[in-house]
């Protein structure tokens, strides 16, 4: 042991010494280095996590913020005859807004005006009708005189037919575009003049559909059509100090598609198909997709429309409106997160769910 000591603490053997020296320096400086790169990594996720509470506590913040004069505001709803629409006019008639209700209906009007104040005005509108639209705009416009249009919410919608696309015509895409993006643009642009005049707002309602493409290709086209206008009309309107917002809620229970509907619409859809498309599909092809769709229609769809309501509202009434809303819990944390996936990927996750064709080639 005496030896071995006095072998390194000899000065005479530097060659000795010298590999012993090199290691403990190199241990103490990897050492250092990792030190050194954990603190500045610790540190740096420290403050990242700071901006981001500062951020999300501001944007909170100033999205408590809300307009005055509430009372002499007026806001024009389309489709109030049941769902969002009806939901909205209701409570915005409560806060106190001056609410025009467009509805298809007679029953339509004739129920709301039995749950709202005196103030609510039902409007029977038609989208898909010129006459219609221009006679809602003539009723506005003398009602709010030089104060204009404050708000104008966008809500009219179907979603009816459903299916694959070769069990489609196009005359089933125009229908359906004419009630959902071309009902939307006229009703729109029609209003603008009054909407200018208030500095207000305008509310489309769009669909996560829009970002991620279904099966219901119909439905899911003029939702991303009012997308695209939405964005369009957003830049154009900001000159004029009118805020543009879009909703885009994910799968919500309401009677634009049910379980029923649904049914009843895809048994429309196949008796009217050739026998050679019919064996294509398969004939229990038809069973299996009403089984599957009714399912996810009945247990997956979210039926808290409050949670939708609330955006519109907020759309509506927030002093710095949002540009985009996406209310639902499977609209953040599913559909959002899908859209931004490769396309093979977003394909794969709904061949997991459809129902396969007899004479499919995978």
């Amino acid at each position: 042991m005496y030896k071995f000591s006095s072998f390194f603490l000899d000065s005479t053997k530097t060659e000795s010494i010298r590999p012993c020296l090199i290691v403990n320096v190199k241990s103490v400086s990897s050492c250092g280095l990792l030190k050194y790169f954990h603190l500045f990594f610790s540190e740096m996720i420290l403050c990242l996590l700071s901006l981001v509470t500062i951020f999300l506590l501001c944007r909170w913040l100033r999205a408590r913020k809300r307009v005055s004069g509430i009372s002499n505001k007026y806001v024009f709803i389309t489709g109030c005859d049941s769902g969002f629409g009806n939901l909205l006019a209701k409570h915005l008639d409560q806060l106190g807004f001056r609410v025009f209700a467009g509805c298809f209906t007679e029953k339509g009007e004739d129920e709301l005006k039995k749950t709202t104040s005196e103030k609510l005005v039902t409007v029977h509108l038609d989208v898909t009708k010129s006459e219609s639209i221009q006679r809602a705009i003539e009723l506005v416009k003398t009602q709010v005189g030089q104060a204009g249009l404050w708000g104008l919410v966008n809500n009219a919608a179907v979603g009816i037919p459903v299916g694959p696309c070769d069990w489609l015509n196009v005359q089933e895409f125009r229908s359906m575009f004419d009630v959902n993006f071309f009902g939307l643009v006229e009703v729109t642009l029609g209003f603008v003049p009054l909407i200018k005049k208030a500095k207000g707002r305008i509310v489309n309602m769009s669909s996560m559909c829009a970002r991620v493409s279904t099966p219901a290709a119909p439905y899911c086209a003029t939702k991303s059509a009012v997308e695209s206008f939405t964005d369009s009309l957003r830049k154009n309107m900001a000159y004029f100090g009118i805020k543009v917002s879009c909703i885009e809620p994910g799968f919500f229970k309401t009677s634009i598609i049910t379980s029923e509907l649904f049914k009843s619409n895809l048994e429309q859809l196949w008796e009217r198909q050739t026998e050679e498309l019919k064996e294509d599909y398969g004939r229990n092809y038809l069973e299996k997709v009403v089984k599957n769709v009714g399912k996810q229609i009945d247990n997956y769809s979210d039926p808290d429309l409050m949670k939708v309501v609330s955006c519109m509202e907020h759309a509506v009434s927030a002093e710095h409106p949002w540009t985009r809303y996406a209310p639902g819990w499977d609209a953040r944390f599913f559909w959002i997160p899908l859209s931004y996936m490769p396309t093979v990927i977003i394909d794969y996750v709904f061949s997991r769910t459809m129902i396969t064709p007899a004479k499919s080639v995978y």
